[in-house]
């Protein structure tokens, strides 16, 4: 970096200063463990001293001993979470996350649940401190929306989040309903890597049409007279990518792009995956449909509340703060369980 010419190339540049920053994040985050760690041997040392008389305080716990347990339970959340990160041996783990929701089975109700599980999504992203942008997002006509992309940018975004694609079914009263009757609603979730280009990927430029138009929604004054908005379809394979959350069609176009590079990549893998189990080869990337009997976790409301992921068995009894973002519990228990299973 100290080289005259390293930032001559200054995408090569900012990809190595983004890379040296992470490296140092890292080793300080494990010298502070380990001075933690250090500290934690002291008091333990200290309280030893201390139980000399045998008698324990009045009080219970002394002010030290209490102290020994908040420093534990501090440095054993920390390294749990340090501890994930074992697990992450995927090729684009360590990536950004590209996550679509796409209402399904349910009309207008499927909508609503779709903008639910956005902004459940974006609420644990603000959680565990990553950064979330919507890149896209088609409203529905009455409520919700029809479908959304967000780009989830965090090391190990994509290791976090792969698990969470799947079908998502939704059972509560409908606040649609004149009767107020119960409803069951779907929506289907996607997660990819962020992939800037990969090597067997080839895009030739004759095979995009490009349609440039209005961004939709809010977004102020300049960004709804401007045709800024942009959406790229690829046509050998039919997917269409699209993008309104920069102001500049050329911002839009680029991370347009990006998403239609992550999503022939994953089409690639699906057919690669089919053509190892001696399947047919015609796949298309969201294969499965967001209906009944297809989903990976249920979020019942009513008659009882309870949030259920049906491959890891995890429950919480707590579905408000579920879609508040708490997801910590289902997110980690899929990341260990896949793991285990490739293993």
């Amino acid at each position: 970096m100290q080289e005259p010419a390293f930032w001559q190339e200054h995408e090569r540049a900012n990809k190595l200063n983004q890379e040296l920053t992470e490296l140092k994040e890292e080793r300080e985050k494990w010298e502070k463990i380990g001075k933690d760690l250090a500290d934690l041997v002291e008091l333990l040392d200290l309280a030893e001293v201390e139980k000399s008389p045998p008698t324990p305080p009045k009080g219970g716990e002394s002010d030290l001993q209490k102290e020994i347990e908040k420093k534990y339970l501090e440095l054993e959340k920390i390294v749990s979470k340090e501890e994930l990160k074992i697990f992450f041996s995927g090729p684009y783990d360590k990536n950004n996350a590209l996550l679509a929701i796409m209402s399904g089975a349910g009309g207008t109700e499927a909508q609503d649940w779709a903008e639910m599980l956005l902004r459940m999504y974006l609420r644990f992203a603000e959680r565990r401190g990553f950064k979330a942008k919507v890149v896209h997002i088609h409203e529905g006509q009455e409520a919700g929306i029809k479908n959304a992309t967000v780009e989830i940018s965090a090391p190990y975004a994509y290791g976090t989040l792969k698990n969470e694609s799947g079908v998502h079914r939704l059972v509560r009263l409908s606040p649609f309903n004149a009767n107020n009757l119960r409803h069951t609603s779907f929506a289907l979730v996607e997660v990819l890597p962020e992939i800037e280009e990969v090597a067997e990927i080839k895009i030739n430029p004759p095979d995009l049409r490009v349609d440039t138009y209005r961004s939709s929604g809010p977004g102020g004054q300049y960004v709804n007279k401007t045709e800024s908005a942009v959406r790229i379809t690829h046509m050998p394979s039919g997917l269409v990518v699209a993008c309104q959350s920069e102001r500049s069609q050329g911002a839009n176009k680029a991370t347009a792009m990006k998403l239609l590079v992550s999503r022939l990549y994953a089409l690639e893998l699906k057919k690669k995956e089919k053509e190892i189990a001696g399947l047919r080869a015609d796949i298309q990337v969201s294969e499965g449909t967001a209906e009944w009997g297809s989903q990976i976790r249920n979020y019942v409301l009513h008659p009882y509340k309870l949030v259920k992921d049906l491959r890891t068995g995890i429950e919480s009894k707590e579905p408000d703060e579920v879609l508040d973002g708490k997801l910590d519990e289902f997110v980690e228990a899929e990341i260990k369980i896949h793991k285990t299973q490739n293993i």
